[in-house]
């Protein structure tokens, strides 16, 4: 019986190859151009859609986040029956979600892909999604938590020297959520079950330092302070006098937060949700934006402060107020601070709504690398996968910064980055000792790749 399931099997393999191997030969007309016909057919060779992942390449060799998570990331696997090393599968992945394939199905229709293929180092197929699937459901808590560490070292490595001070952001996004998934909970501002993920950057850079994937409700001053400690000691160990700014919307305003900072040396500049006592010392200020507002010219902004200490909090601390008067009427908002020497203007114009900036992170690492593909059921599979879209965001970054600084995408964000320079068709040809590439005659960037390539692959040359 095993033996006529088996002819079977391969009869049918024959009949689909066979057919396969017809329709190659096919010949298709199209409508005729300019007076001649239009031929086509499946005999083009090997073609990609995605040469430009050769810059991503060279990328990754020059800060090797792949090859540092590979190291922590444990092999369960026995090591007779495995095909694709850790390194391979991560490299597959991440380099899919960098040129916008961001499921893990798409590995069956790239397996073959020539490009991807010389990313990962390898003439043979690539991982299929089972393989893929089992591999982003294989890491532990331990594994997640090393990963996570991978990332503060390659933010702390990407300094030639330690900087003077930088500036921590932090925020969250919703990521919807659709199933039975764990820690999946229902967000009322959200209107729906979700994940908070949280984002945290180096404000003035750019910089990825790690994200954490949480449950969909907003987190508590303790979490948030267990958050924070690791990464300040992993920070303060390497560069032992760098000054830190804790940057955050108002909802991570908490008294645990504010007693860390100071035990710990942190400047910190958060929005504040005002309270009764708070609205009352505005009132004055809010009536004379009033009075000096004129319809016919800019709108009027006064900044006071006081100090306030609630019921909870150990100390005092330096509250700030804009009080804005347009045509929409008034506009109030609050910041709490332990910076004491700065001006209430420069501290909130300058340091607080710099941190608009971190909403253009979240949305390339969200939107443009697809980050909220969190579709696992196990949550740890879903950090692993946020993980893997969070290197595709240090790469591109990296890139960018690095290598587009003299072109014209030099402050182009990553969707336009992948349309312009990693989708680029091209021709691959394995030859006995090298793989040509052919790239269209007609592409449009072609002094500009050249640049970049002189940047990526050719040291000391701007």
């Amino acid at each position: 019986m095993f033996y006529i399931v088996l002819a079977k099997h391969k009869i049918k393999h024959f009949i689909r190859e066979t057919a396969m191997e017809k329709s190659t030969k096919q010949l298709m007309f199209f409508k005729e151009s300019f007076g001649k016909k239009v031929e086509v057919d499946f005999n083009g060779g090997e073609v990609t859609s995605d040469a430009g992942l050769l810059f991503l390449r060279e990328a990754e060799s020059q800060i090797g986040i792949i090859n540092k998570v590979a190291t922590v990331v444990h092999d369960k696997r026995h090591p007779s029956y495995v095909k694709h090393h850790m390194v391979q599968l991560l490299t597959q992945r991440v380099f899919q979600i960098a040129s916008g394939y961001e499921d893990g199905n798409d590995s069956n229709d790239l397996r073959d892909d020539p490009i991807l293929k010389i990313a990962c180092d390898t003439s043979e197929s690539l991982a299929s999604q089972p393989t893929i699937s089992r591999f982003e459901n294989a890491p532990t808590r331990r594994t997640l938590y090393r990963i996570a560490r991978v990332f503060l070292d390659v933010f702390i490595a990407s300094y030639e020297e330690a900087p003077e001070g930088i500036v921590i952001d932090m925020d969250d996004t919703n990521d919807l959520t659709h199933g039975a998934q764990q820690l999946s909970l229902f967000n009322a501002y959200h209107d729906g079950h979700c994940y908070m993920p949280l984002h945290i950057y180096e404000g003035k850079s750019g910089k990825l330092i790690t994200t954490i994937l949480r449950p969909g409700k907003r987190p508590s001053g303790r979490e948030m302070v267990s958050i924070l400690k690791r990464i300040i000691q992993r920070i303060r160990e390497a560069w032992p006098h760098v000054g830190i700014l804790l940057r955050a919307d108002s909802h991570y305003s908490s008294p645990e937060l504010y007693d860390y900072c100071r035990d710990n040396n942190l400047k910190y500049v958060i929005g504040f949700k005002a309270y009764e006592p708070l609205l009352k010392e505005s009132e004055a200020l809010l009536h004379k934006a009033r009075e000096l507002y004129d319809p016919a010219k800019r709108p009027v902004k006064l900044y006071g402060e006081c100090s306030y200490q609630a019921g909870s909090w150990s100390f005092p601390a330096r509250i700030i107020y804009k009080v804005e008067f347009n045509h929409q009427g008034s506009n109030l908002r609050f910041i709490v601070t332990n910076l004491v020497h700065s001006s209430r203007k420069f501290i909130y114009e300058e340091i607080y709504c710099g941190r608009g900036a971190m909403e253009l992170m979240i949305k390339e690492h969200k939107n443009h690398l697809l980050s909220d593909r969190t579709s696992c059921s196990s949550f740890a599979a879903n950090q692993f996968r946020l993980f893997l879209h969070s290197i595709a965001y240090v790469l591109m970054h990296h890139f960018r910064e690095k290598h587009l600084h003299y072109t014209e995408l030099a402050r182009a964000q990553f969707n336009t980055i992948r349309l312009r320079l990693i989708k680029i068709g091209a021709r691959v040809r394995e030859l006995s000792t090298r793989i040509k590439v052919h790239l269209p005659s007609s592409y449009p960037l072609r002094e500009e790749f050249l640049r970049i390539w002189m940047s990526c692959c050719q040291p000391g040359v701007p």
